[in-house]
């Protein structure tokens, strides 16, 4: 059996039967305990399972046996909050009025929605607690995508090439992302890359906020290079030289003091698993 095909199988097993020894996927799969061993690692290194002592999981159900992972929007958000909040207000005051702009679904860019209150934008995105947001707060026009609610990331996907972000075209982009380097914007999360991409291919101007933790992380995905990027915004804690990098790839930067961040914590409790339809838009009347 050919690489692709018995690792697609692997992960079929997984999703029926939750975990397996490599002895087990050895006999399922017919193939030696050092192949069986060597797809766990390629998988585990794409974030597509979890290893464990002996074998290997479906990635969903260590989600399930975990009250709190690395990866939940939950969690990510209140890291840094203080410089994220910053980065935050500072891509707000980018927004002119009427523009139509696209925010993906990042801690950081949910939280230029407090900031967004008194514009008059048209905004595209895949955040799901974002759109929620704005409707509740403010005028905005908010568009978003069809497709699946990942509870985890807070983040719409659809599975089709064809859905309605083609249908729009953004002046600025503003996206979160997992980590920044030379090599350009990385992903940790293969659901994220194509949905990120069509969002990316629709604005002229892409604008990354990324807190300077951001810069000492690694991932095995490559969303798009620098030379796709306008402009990073990032906190003063970010070191001389990884900004001097990032300007030398011709990349403008721009560096913020962190900022208190509020008392109040925004409820982030939303069902897993909700279908929309393939397209939405709705306007603040909807939000009643």
């Amino acid at each position: 059996m050919v690489n692709h095909k018995r690792r697609k199988r692997l992960l079929k097993l997984l999703a029926e039967h939750q975990n397996a020894s490599v002895p087990q996927l050895v006999e399922w799969l017919s193939a030696s305990p050092a192949t069986v061993r060597r797809d766990i690692s390629w998988l585990a290194a794409r974030n597509l399972l979890t290893r464990t002592r002996g074998g290997a999981a479906n990635l969903a159900q260590k989600k399930r046996n975990l009250t709190l992972t690395s990866e939940t929007f939950e969690h990510n958000i209140q890291c840094f909050a203080d410089r994220k909040r910053a980065i935050a207000r500072y891509a707000a005051g980018m927004c002119e009025e009427g523009e139509t702009i696209v925010i993906n679904g990042g801690t950081t860019t949910f939280m230029m929605a407090d900031f967004l209150v008194d514009k008059h934008l048209k905004i595209l995105t895949n955040s799901f607690l974002m759109a929620e947001r704005l409707l509740l707060s403010s005028e905005n026009e908010v568009i978003l995508p069809g497709g699946k609610v990942y509870r985890e990331q807070n983040v719409i996907l659809s599975p089709f090439d064809n859905d309605i972000t083609q249908h729009h075209y953004a002046a600025k982009m503003f996206m979160s992302v997992y980590g920044l380097s030379l090599l350009g914007l990385m992903e940790a999360d293969p659901l994220l890359i194509q949905a990120e991409k069509r969002l990316i291919g629709q604005a002229e101007e892409l604008i990354v906020l990324a807190d300077s933790s951001k810069f000492a992380k690694k991932a095995g995905l490559i969303l798009c290079g620098l030379d796709r990027v306008s402009c990073v915004i990032t906190d003063t804690n970010a070191s001389d030289a990884a900004v001097q990098l990032l300007e030398q790839s011709g990349v403008k930067v721009v560096t913020v003091q962190p900022e208190p961040v509020p008392t109040q914590v925004a409820s982030l409790q939303f069902s897993h698993g909700y279908d929309f339809p393939a397209s939405s838009l709705f306007h603040p009347e909807a939000a009643h």
